[in-house]
């Protein structure tokens, strides 16, 4: 039976000209804006999207132009592909910009897949990310009559081998420095708190997730001054999750920080941009002597080696 790993992530604009449709796609999925109508959510889309274009493109300009998130998950594929050998196809699917599910879709059952396992490239469940790139592969395949078996994972925030990944990356951040005269705040995308409060299971994991690093580091003999987690990239007026990175800055006292985008595992604008340029500013202006990011897991032996510790017990 000829099989396939597909990763599955939101994508990001390949090139400027390319903002426009990622917003688009955005926010005409169900699970972003989610009204009964989709008529009204391809209105709710259009006025976002208009209103939003331009302000985006300049923030990509910012980050050379377009998202690094395609570049660098391409990068992924390539070293799990050489890791894992012949013995099965490797490929990936973004939500919003090509490479999109039914193009990938179409090329897999042309060329003979059976069976797939699916990856969401997001360490934590929400209806939002995980479930929106399942349904949309399902849906694809479904539209092209492409009768394959799925195997899909949910999440994966607890995966020992992900986890020893992002401490590497908070190593890399410190350097030679002292963790402990360092906060370290833990930030998360944030999601509106309606959401939350239908169920959605992302904020508990995003908690545990925190809880298991911070035992993680104190074994490992990484004692942070502080352990804080925080949310960023809120939209709009209404209420979301608490509290957002701008407040923790401006509560901590001490003025050395090392933040960690726990809820990606691809560098794209939120981390290269909104933390790295965006939130540096801020803490810059209110007096912070040492402001760093940590990089994503991106291509790193250990988060390619976790992609096939996950796949070995889908199989």
């Amino acid at each position: 039976m000829k099989e396939a790993i597909i990763l599955l992530n939101m994508g990001g604009p390949n090139n400027l000209q390319e903002v426009e449709i990622f917003l688009h796609n955005m926010f005409n999925d169900p699970y972003i804006i989610r009204t009964k109508s989709s008529l009204l959510r391809r209105f709710i889309a259009g006025i976002i999207t208009l209103s939003r274009a331009e302000k985006s493109q300049e923030i990509y300009r910012r980050i050379g132009g377009k998202s690094p998130l395609v570049s660098l998950t391409q990068s992924l594929v390539h070293k799990l592909k050489t890791a894992i050998g012949n013995e099965i196809i490797v490929d990936f699917i973004m939500r919003y910009t090509p490479p999109m599910a039914n193009e990938v879709c179409t090329r897999l059952k042309d060329q003979g897949v059976e069976k797939v396992y699916l990856i969401p490239l997001y360490p934590q469940y929400s209806s939002t990310t995980t479930q929106s790139s399942l349904d949309d592969f399902e849906q694809s395949a479904h539209k092209i009559g492409w009768d394959v078996i799925t195997v899909e994972i949910k999440h994966f925030f607890m995966h020992e081998t992900y986890n020893r990944c992002l401490l590497e990356r908070v190593k890399e951040a410190l350097g030679s420095d002292e963790a402990g005269s360092f906060d370290i705040i833990f930030s998360a995308h944030g999601l509106p708190q309606n959401i939350v409060d239908q169920g959605d299971p992302y904020q508990r994991q995003v908690i545990a997730h925190v809880a298991l690093l911070e035992n993680m580091m104190k074994n490992s003999w990484i004692d942070f001054n502080r352990v804080h987690l925080a949310y960023q990239s809120k939209v709009g007026p209404m209420k979301w999750l608490e509290p957002s990175l701008e407040t923790t800055l401006n509560t901590l006292k001490n003025k050395r920080v090392i933040i960690v985008p726990i809820a990606f595992t691809i560098d794209n604008s939120e981390t290269d941009f909104e933390l790295s340029i965006e939130y540096a500013e801020i803490a810059h202006e209110l007096g912070f002597e040492e402001y760093r990011v940590t990089r994503c897991p991106n291509d790193h032996s250990l988060f390619v080696q976790t992609l096939i510790e996950l796949y070995d017990k889908m199989k």
